[in-house]
């Protein structure tokens, strides 16, 4: 299979001894794979479906797992078959900024969909573009000189670890985000466009990130379920596993409350908005009140007719007097009712 096909092409190999070997030939892996003291680890970015389709026969891979590497969309799982455990997680990034000045909406959150075929010698992992960090999940196996020891189930437990950490990164830039709109809430500006803007972008997202998170408990509890045919000896994998699940399931539970927070936002917002709304109108009532008494009183002595002070300088100091008197007396109710 040549490189060209498999697009970018990335090796590694660990031998009983301790020794690592890097980029190693595509030609030699189905040798290493049956050699008991060996572990690899294959990584084809971008891979043509041909080229794809050429490994899976080397490699007895079932078609539909194949097909599920290359086709977009797919959820996150773990299928058990004949030869292999195939596994689909999504690494996550929230992007930070973006002006939403003129109504851009879009979302900010990168999905990185990252397939996996789990062999007992070894794994091959399938990524469309380069957007996931495979160096972290290097850095991570290099940590654990051991690995042969304890199989592939290492190898992919590396790999959901760093996926799970990349979705708390994400869940935690989410939660500052709402935090944000939270204390512009109660600002003497008030919430307006802008605020409602953010909190649709945010939903959004969140609506997102779910459907990559929550599925994760799956994934994690279907690899541990078939953690024993995985090869090699399984005994610290466990405790790995374990701790892996909980992780998952504080991912689940903190992102099912950044939603109650997201709703929360929007429903306290609008709110908001009709507290202010009543207070404006409040406002204005009371203002026109004050307004109707001189016009009221003027239209009074604007009669065509005979009243008392008609034509004489005592009848308009009266109107004055009846307007100033009216007029401060309903502005100091009101100010001390809070309506003004």
């Amino acid at each position: 299979m040549s490189e060209a096909a498999a697009g970018s092409i990335r090796t590694m190999l660990w031998r009983q001894s301790g020794e690592v070997v890097e980029g190693f030939p595509l030609e030699a892996l189905s040798d290493h794979l049956r050699d008991e003291g060996c572990l690899v680890w294959v990584d084809l970015c971008g891979p043509s479906h041909e080229g794809l389709d050429t490994l899976a026969d080397e490699l007895v891979l079932d078609p539909h797992a194949v097909e599920d590497a290359v086709t977009s969309g797919e959820r996150p799982k773990a299928t058990r078959h004949a030869t292999h455990t195939f596994v689909t997680a999504y690494g996550t990034r929230l992007v930070l900024g973006g002006d939403l000045a003129r109504g851009n909406v879009e979302s900010r959150l990168e999905l990185h969909r990252i397939s996996v075929f789990v062999l007992p010698g070894g794994v091959v992992t399938v990524r469309p573009d380069d957007r996931f960090d495979m160096d972290e999940v290097v850095r991570r196996w290099r940590d654990h000189p051991d690995l042969v020891k304890q199989g592939s189930g290492a190898l992919l437990h590396g790999l959901l670890d760093v996926v799970v950490d990349g979705h708390f990164e994400t869940i935690q830039a989410m939660d500052d985000a709402i935090e944000e709109l939270e204390d512009s809430l109660f600002d003497d500006v008030g919430g307006g466009r802008q605020l409602q803007e953010h909190t649709y972008r945010l939903r959004k997202e969140l609506v997102q990130l779910r459907r990559v998170v929550l599925p994760m408990r799956e994934v994690v509890n279907t690899v541990m379920r078939h953690q024993t045919e995985l090869g090699g000896d399984q005994g610290d994998l466990g405790g790995w596993y374990t701790d892996l699940y909980d992780h998952v399931l504080r991912a689940s539970e903190w992102t099912e409350s950044l939603r109650d927070m997201v709703t929360t936002v929007f429903e306290t917002n609008l709110a908001l908005q009709d507290t202010r709304l009543n207070v404006v109108m409040k406002k204005l009532t009371g203002w026109a009140a004050i307004i109707a008494v001189p016009t009221a009183v003027t239209g009074w002595f604007g009669m065509n007719v005979a009243y008392p002070g008609i034509g004489r300088t005592s009848g308009f100091v009266a109107s004055i007097v009846v307007i100033s008197v009216l007029a401060v007396t309903l502005y100091v109710l009101f100010k001390r009712r809070g309506w003004i």
